[in-house]
């Protein structure tokens, strides 16, 4: 019987590749891209995971983005004209505004033509300050732009209020011209005109639809939207008014060396369509990458072995597909978060203590990454400036300190503890395995787990009104500064804002506020590392691991260079003819 159904298995997967091959031959200029989960929004006030950015940068365009082929990361004009002006001590920022950019088409504008405007910027801030929106952007501004918070308390919900009242420190002086008024100077504020959270939004958009942009996309990218299903994926296409851009001239030595100033000076977007799949199983995703049917993958953890040789090397077999191997450490990085207003969990440090001593870290990051995660030793990730090597973690997998700390929270061998809930961000097996592992190593102290499986919409949901209790989190740098790191754990940011674990420490809240105010320097790493002993201090997180990624690319695919932080890249990308 196993033999007849490997047999079977067998004559059906080469059908499937074949198949799968005949399709891709067909694709032309489209590329194949991979999600491995649903969207969980397509509005730019409240998208904030990976995979919604993956999608919505290709559209939506912001006043400045990353030089695609420069290291250290350098800031450049995108929807800005130019650099800003920058006056009175840092607080004020003038920015012209490139004109004749026009957005995609979209019912909304009744057939007429519609271009970018300095009050489109205002719009979208101001979606991020009201309450209806409940963004989970309000922390980038909130209280940083003079009038931003009487605004947000004056209008609450009220959408005609919305419209009516203006923000005190954003003024359009011109059609091409935004003024931004801040409290005091916010050193990193290019970084934030580089998130989706300030893309333009018309106001003709927002009166539409209601302040309802969750399933369309109306900016003025590269890519605009052909087709969106929340199940299976999105489909985009070339942008016909797209403005004259050109891939860029210049670039680091590793552009130099990886050969990807080719096109140099050529107009962009090379590529005609961009189809995104949804496909939650890496298997799946690892076959239909082998199939020619997605062109770029991070290698499953399942697959490691058939894609790299134990040199670290791609195999044999995958040079001979063409398939070429990009290796990068990146400013994504996981831990297990608890929530502190949770009667058990976060009223008990002993409890976080036993569960921090009862987690094998090392055996964690062999079975999920293959052993490439570098085990995490600091709340801040390598990569960016003040990051200590050397630091250290006040816990480590150790299960008779574990049950130690379990007697101390009132729980001998577990006895009278309650079930604690695990909710898992996703419904793919690894999620699950994933969750499994946890459950496993807190029963061996007495720990009995239940695990909640989740979409990552609706995970995403729970941590925006607080209702989870404890869960695998992680984060994707916005930009390489610590304050993005730490503004994860200030009381202000409790959700719909990113302090999912509802963390609050005055004394740390007091040292953020000054922290985020200082540029790079011996003051600021000495204010990091206070931080970070206020947080080894009362627990709100278990760090797990630094991701490294493993990325594959199909030999069709030129001028692609992986990054944590560049989501925009697609109009770089170029595909050889079939």
């Amino acid at each position: 019987m196993k033999n007849s159904f490997k047999c079977i298995f067998l004559i059906f997967s080469l059908f499937f590749l074949v198949s799968c091959k005949r399709e891709s031959d067909s694709n032309g200029n489209v590329l194949n891209m991979a999600l491995s989960g649903e969207v969980s929004t397509l509005d730019p006030a409240n998208a904030y995971d990976t995979i919604s950015a993956s999608v919505i940068y290709q559209s939506y365009e912001q006043l400045y983005e990353y030089h695609y082929l420069k290291r250290p990361y350098t800031i450049i004009p995108l929807l800005a004209q130019e650099m800003p002006i920058v006056e009175n001590n840092g607080k004020r920022y003038t920015i012209k505004i490139k004109k004749g950019v026009r957005y995609h088409d979209d019912p909304c504008f009744n057939g007429k033509e519609r271009f970018v405007t300095a009050q489109d910027f205002i719009n979208q801030i101001k979606r991020l300050a009201f309450k209806g929106t409940n963004s989970n952007g309000w922390w980038l501004f909130d209280g940083k732009i003079v009038g931003i918070n009487k605004f947000r308390d004056e209008v609450e919900t009220d959408f005609e209020k919305f419209k009516s009242m203006n923000i005190e420190g954003l003024k359009a002086t011109d059609d091409q011209t935004l003024v931004i008024d801040l409290v005091e100077p916010f050193p990193q504020m290019l970084f934030a005109l580089t998130m989706s959270f300030t893309s333009p939004m018309p106001m003709e958009a927002i009166e539409t639809y209601k302040n309802l942009l969750n399933d369309r996309m109306i900016g003025t990218g590269p890519y605009q939207m052909d087709k969106y299903n929340p199940l299976s994926g999105v489909k985009l296409v070339r942008n016909p008014y797209f403005r004259k851009t050109l891939y860029p001239e210049e670039g680091d030595r590793m552009a130099n060396s990886m050969n990807l100033l080719k096109d140099a000076g050529k107009q962009i977007p090379f590529i005609d369509a961009i189809q995104f799949q949804i496909i939650k199983e890496s298997q799946t995703r690892w076959l239909n990458f082998m199939a020619k049917k997605v062109d770029v993958l991070s290698i499953p953890k399942d697959n490691f072995e058939s894609a790299i040789d134990p040199t670290g090397n791609l195999t044999s077999q995958l040079k001979k597909e063409g398939i070429q191997l990009q290796i990068f450490p990146t400013l994504t990085y996981w831990w297990l978060s608890f929530n502190m207003k949770d009667p058990l969990l976060g009223k008990n440090k002993n409890l976080r203590l036993a569960i921090a001593h009862a987690i094998n870290t090392d055996s964690y990051i062999d079975t999920f990454t293959n052993s490439i995660g570098q085990k995490a030793n600091s709340i801040y990730p390598p990569g960016i400036p003040g990051y200590n090597p050397s630091a250290t973690l006040p816990y480590k997998f150790d299960l008779k300190i574990a049950k130690e700390y379990l007697s101390k929270a009132g729980f001998p061998d577990g006895k009278g503890i309650p079930e604690l809930t695990f909710d898992v961000r996703g419904t793919s097996s690894t999620h699950r395995q994933q969750a499994e592992f946890v459950k496993r190593e807190l029963e061996r102290i007495g720990i009995n787990v239940k695990i909640v499986l989740n979409t990552f919409p609706a995970f995403l949901e729970k941590a925006r009104f607080g209702k989870l209790q404890f869960w695998q989190d992680g984060w994707a740098l916005d930009y390489p500064d610590a304050e993005n790191v730490l503004q994860l754990l200030i009381s202000k940011n409790h959700p719909p804002g990113p302090n999912a674990t509802y963390y609050s420490n005055e004394v740390f809240n007091n040292l953020y506020e000054k922290i985020r105010t200082i540029p790079e320097g011996e003051e600021k790493w000495n204010l990091m590392g206070k931080m970070e002993n206020i947080i080894n201090e009362d627990m709100p997180w278990v760090m797990l691991y630094y991701a490294r990624n493993y990325i594959l690319f199909q030999k069709r695919l030129n001028n692609y260079r992986h990054s944590d932080v560049i989501y925009n890249n697609i109009k770089y990308l170029k595909l050889d003819a079939q």
